[in-house]
């Protein structure tokens, strides 16, 4: 599998981030490296070949072609890019006019993997954009007993959908950065029963508590519906704030 060198995106340059074979022994020096690339703050992006019918390809972002000669059952090491919107586009190795796919990606502060799956001869070959672990972890814990079942958006996107009093969801990756969460009805988009800010750092995991009520008891009134969010793990030491 060739990485390409020397490609200069639109906003930086795309670095193999820890390219060494597993099955070589890697010097201290070149561990050391790939440890300082993994700290990188920005997108990191490989590409997955599980295309069962598909040739060999080649990667280009941007026009720009970042690997060469992927084969069936190969996964790239990460590259390194700023976040951003890029065309990503599969040709054929060696053959830049016969395009697989052809399309706009966006990428945020996190790392993803690009898998080509599907079959070219059934027209279902496509990329599958996966959010890896290493991102931002985030889930929700619903425990406010006489709120509805929920969904959950950041920035308009649904994050959790159908989440009943006592669920709580797996952690889900998503990119680093600065999100408006609101709790919403159960597939009413357009009620929000509260909503908040938060700012999710790669690289940690967060849990959102729903608590309180929705309509407080006379006894109880100052425990109103909130959203308290917890770091949680080895990030356990960050403050603990509110919805």
């Amino acid at each position: 599998m060739g990485v390409a060198g020397g490609l200069t995106a639109a906003s930086g340059t795309v670095l193999a981030v820890g390219e060494y074979k597993d099955d070589q022994r890697a010097s201290d020096d070149e561990k050391q490296n790939a440890d300082a690339d993994a700290d990188f703050g920005g997108a990191a992006v490989r590409v997955a070949h599980f295309s069962p019918d598909a040739p060999n390809v080649d990667v280009y972002v941007d026009d720009e072609q970042v690997l060469a000669d992927v084969a069936y059952g190969d996964v790239s090491p990460y590259l390194e890019l700023e976040p951003g919107t890029y065309t990503v586009t599969i040709t054929a190795a060696g053959d830049p006019n016969t395009v697989a796919f052809e399309g706009d990606v966006t990428f945020g502060a996190a790392f993803y993997t690009v898998a080509a799956i599907g079959e070219l001869e059934a027209d279902t070959f496509q990329p599958a954009v996966l959010v890896d672990a290493g991102s931002a972890l985030v889930r929700l814990v619903h425990a406010a007993p006489d709120a509805p079942t929920v969904d959950v958006y950041a920035d308009d996107e649904p994050l959790f959908e159908g989440v009943s009093f006592t669920d709580s969801t797996d952690y889900v990756p998503v990119p680093a950065g600065q999100y408006t969460l609101s709790v919403r009805p159960a597939g009413d988009p357009e009620t929000t029963v509260a909503s908040f800010d938060v700012a999710l750092e790669r690289g940690t995991a967060s849990t959102g508590y729903a608590i309180g009520y929705l309509e407080p008891p006379a006894d109880a009134m100052d425990r109103e519906f909130t959203v308290e969010v917890t770091a949680d793990g080895p990030t356990a030491d960050s403050d603990t704030h509110h919805g």
